[in-house]
C-alpha cells in the first residue's frame, strides 16, 4: 500500500523551504496543485526582475510573469531536468516578454496603418496604461533602476541575470539562446555603461533595486493559483 504524502499545509516551513524545486514538480504533478506555490514564491522576483528588464513596465512584467507561470503549470510535464527548474522557467518568462515586445510592436505598426487598411485585421489588445505606483521613494534605489533603463535592450538583459540575479554564464547563455563568450562580451560592456561612480553616487547595491515582496508577491501568487485551480494537473512525460 502507498505511503500518502503530507500536504503542503502538513509540513513545516523548514520542511518545505529544504524540497529541491524537482521534489516540489514532482508533488504537483501527483495532483497537488499547492505546491505550486513554493515554486512561485521562490521565484516571484526573478521572473519579475527578467521580465521587467525586458519590458521596462512594471505592470507590463507582472503580467508577463503571470502568464508564464500559467504557461509553466500547463507544461510542467514536459520539464525533463536536463537544464535546472529555475533556468527552465526563466527562459519561459524571457519567451513571453520577448513575444510581448513583437505585438506591440505590431500594434503600433497597425495603428501607424491609414483606416482603410485596418480592415480585417483582428482586434490586439492594449497595453495597460496606468502601471502600478512604485512605492519606494529612495531616490538612490530609482536613480539605479532608471540608468538601468537606459541601457539597449540585450546589455539589460545580460545585466539583470548575471549581476542581479547571480546567475551563471552557463545558465544566462541557456535562457537567452546565445553563446557563454557573447554572454560575457555583452556584460563587460553593460557593466562599462553603468559607470561605477553611479553606484557611488547613488549609495544603493543592486540587489536592493527592482523588488518583488510583500503584497505584490502575495498578489502574483493568489492570481495564478486562481487560475489554476480549475485546469487539470499536468501530465507527466512517460
Amino acid at each position: 500500500m502507498a505511503t500518502e504524502l503530507p500536504t503542503l499545509d502538513a509540513i513545516s516551513a523548514n520542511d518545505a523551504a529544504a524540497l529541491t524545486d524537482e521534489q516540489v514538480v514532482q508533488r504537483v504533478l501527483e495532483g497537488d496543485k499547492a505546491f505550486f506555490e513554493l515554486l512561485m514564491r521562490r521565484y516571484n522576483r526573478r521572473l519579475f526582475r527578467v521580465s521587467r528588464a525586458i519590458l521596462r513596465n512594471d505592470a507590463e512584467a507582472e503580467d508577463v510573469t503571470q502568464e508564464a507561470y500559467v504557461r509553466a503549470y500547463q507544461h510542467l510535464g514536459q520539464f525533463e531536468g536536463r537544464a535546472s527548474f529555475s533556468t527552465w522557467l526563466t527562459r519561459i518568462a524571457v519567451h513571453e516578454a520577448l513575444a510581448r515586445i513583437r505585438r506591440q510592436k505590431m500594434h503600433e505598426e497597425i495603428d501607424a496603418m491609414p483606416e482603410s487598411q485596418r480592415d480585417g485585421l483582428e482586434e490586439l489588445s492594449s497595453s495597460r496604461n496606468s502601471p502600478e505606483e512604485n512605492a519606494s521613494s529612495n531616490e538612490a534605489r530609482l536613480l539605479l533602476e532608471q540608468s538601468f533603463d537606459a541601457l539597449p535592450d540585450p546589455y539589460r538583459e545580460i545585466f539583470m541575470l548575471r549581476d542581479i540575479e547571480g546567475m551563471s554564464t552557463l545558465e544566462t547563455a541557456e535562457v537567452l539562446g546565445i553563446s557563454e563568450v557573447n554572454v560575457k562580451t555583452r556584460l563587460h560592456r553593460a557593466r562599462a555603461l553603468l559607470r561605477k561612480e553611479l553606484y557611488q553616487r547613488a549609495g544603493a547595491t543592486t540587489a536592493t533595486a527592482f523588488q518583488f515582496l510583500g503584497t505584490r508577491c502575495d498578489r502574483m501568487v493568489l492570481r495564478v493559483m486562481t487560475r489554476i485551480a480549475d485546469m487539470p494537473a499536468p501530465d507527466k512525460v512517460v
